[in-house]
């Protein structure tokens, strides 16, 4: 554990329990080798991944089933702080029975979420969240190893913060979920600003196409209009954004499913949201018991599905992936 997080016992307060436990005790901490990966059957790949700015470093192993490229192991080994070690091993947790594509659509958002024990708080204070972009990272670099490509190819987003690797839709999500008013918000978030600082405002020793002020302005500002919209009466789910539409499943499932599934020792997690022509798929990962329970794709699943459906009033299907 890093010195940074044991400065003052107060500080444990903007830590999430699933940061402390992971901290100490990390589940996929360790390494896979060659002959782990001739008994699962599958390729090894070994990522590496550094940050210059606070010496952290992280190694991400995979062992990858050739046939269907569907992770079947992961594991790694931070050096650095205490919160590296729990965003890697929630990286590698988050990485495993997905295919390799899916494992690279994980972000350092993704991985942030997931340590949360309130899906409202934050699971680290905004000056460890690079730990989570870290994490991303080293994803990225294992996905161009086993692909034998460029690393560059893989980048799908628009690159704001080229130093800390922070794309446009990550500071955007982060404005949104954190309510965050200032550039130096943004920074202690996602580290985007916090190094050579061309990205911040014009006039820095590097043109940049985005610059934060101007994301920041704009975004607020449509935040401020949905807001404006929500408090004329729209409500409608079919009418709210992506985010929106995000955080009034997950309210649904703490509130009107967890408790029904955690009677069970099960647990469901949401995973992803997409619009469709006939209404909205939501996908779940199920957790604990449900996890290859029978009912989980048949009484279980379609209990979850009526639920949000009486609840949102919008035509949903639910996809456990």
């Amino acid at each position: 554990m890093g010195k940074d997080d044991l400065i003052g016992g107060a500080l444990w307060e903007n830590y999430s329990r699933k940061v402390s436990q992971r901290m100490d005790n990390p589940a996929h901490r360790g390494e896979l080798t060659e002959a782990d990966a001739r008994r699962l059957g599958g390729r090894l790949v070994v990522a590496d991944h550094g940050a210059e700015a606070c010496g952290d470093a992280v190694r991400l192993y995979w062992v990858v089933d050739p046939a269907t490229h569907v992770i079947k192991a992961a594991k790694f080994k931070s050096f650095g702080c205490g919160t590296a070690i729990a965003s890697s091993d929630m990286m590698a947790e988050l990485c495993m029975g997905h295919t390799v594509d899916e494992a690279s659509r994980i972000t350092n958002l993704d991985v942030e979420k997931a340590l949360r024990d309130d899906s409202a708080v934050p699971a680290v204070p905004p000056q460890k969240m690079h730990c989570s972009v870290m994490a991303y990272d080293v994803i990225k670099k294992a996905v161009a190893l086993y692909k034998g490509v460029d690393l560059a190819s893989l980048e799908t987003e628009t690159i704001v913060c080229e130093c800390g690797r922070v794309s446009l839709g990550t500071v955007k999500d982060a404005i949104r979920l954190n309510d965050l008013r200032t550039v130096e918000d943004i920074t202690h978030y996602t580290k985007a600003g916090g190094f050579c600082k061309s990205c911040i405002q014009p006039g820095g020793h590097e043109k940049r196409r985005h610059y934060l002020v101007d994301i920041l302005a704009e975004t607020r500002a449509e935040m401020a209009k949905e807001k404006l919209r929500a408090g004329s009466g729209s409500d409608d789910f079919a009418s709210m954004t992506s985010v929106r539409k995000m955080k009034a499943v997950e309210k649904v499932l703490e509130e009107s499913v967890r408790a029904m599934l955690a009677a069970d020792g099960g647990d469901v997690e949401l995973v992803d949201l997409k619009d469709t022509p006939e209404g909205v798929e939501i996908y779940i990962a199920y957790h604990g018991a449900c996890r290859g329970c029978p009912s989980a794709g048949a009484g279980t699943l379609a209990a979850i599905e009526g639920v949000l459906k009486q609840k949102l009033r919008h035509p949903i299907k639910v996809v456990p992936v």
